[in-house]
């Protein structure tokens, strides 16, 4: 899976797509759309961020991890992420028609990827997402009134949780820790 880093390689390809498929659009253009795919104001915030990679040290540093979630139906898929808990689609990526479906969700900040690629995830898996507003969230849950979920919220001491899980087994634990 390319990266930020890889941004002029992904606007070229880009425009070589739309380009094969009778759409034009400008070298510019499409930097500012592949900007807008990592969730970026502009070209020049990704430009900077780029530029600023390449000069720092060699010392180990971690971006933010995003989790691979299997599904197996996109039309249920998108009934939980995006109906139900809110997530926007950021982009989707098939290799051809009737080819299985590569999408990246989000909402305030979290990110995952859903795949109907069989070797990507193994269903039933578990994720923990820490988060601040749990209350709020699991207000705006309850008020859906989703018919295959009703979720809690638990005080577990130290910490508020609501456990969801999506149709296809994967859990997400929200985790809200509480102040000392």
């Amino acid at each position: 899976m390319r990266d930020y880093r890889d941004a002029k390689s992904m606007a070229k390809a880009l425009r070589e797509t739309l380009a094969s498929r009778d759409v034009t659009i400008t070298h510019s253009e499409a930097l500012e759309i592949v900007a807008g795919q990592f969730g970026l104001a502009n070209w020049n915030i990704l430009s900077a961020k780029i530029d600023g990679d390449t000069k720092q040290s060699d010392a180990v540093a971690f971006e933010q991890a995003i989790p691979i979630v299997r599904m197996f139906d996109v039309a249920k898929a998108h009934e939980f992420y995006l109906g139900f808990l809110g997530f926007t689609v950021d982009w989707e990526h098939r290799y051809g028609d009737n080819f299985p479906l590569y999408t990246q969700i989000s909402r305030a900040g979290l990110r995952l990827h859903l795949s109907e690629h069989s070797g990507d995830a193994t269903p039933g898996g578990n994720m923990i997402v820490y988060m601040r507003g749990i209350a709020t969230l699991h207000a705006e849950l309850t008020a859906k009134n989703y018919r295959y979920m009703k979720p809690g919220l638990q005080d577990e001491g130290s910490r508020l949780e609501l456990q969801v899980t999506d149709p296809f087994n994967n859990r997400i634990r929200f985790v809200e820790l509480k102040s000392r």
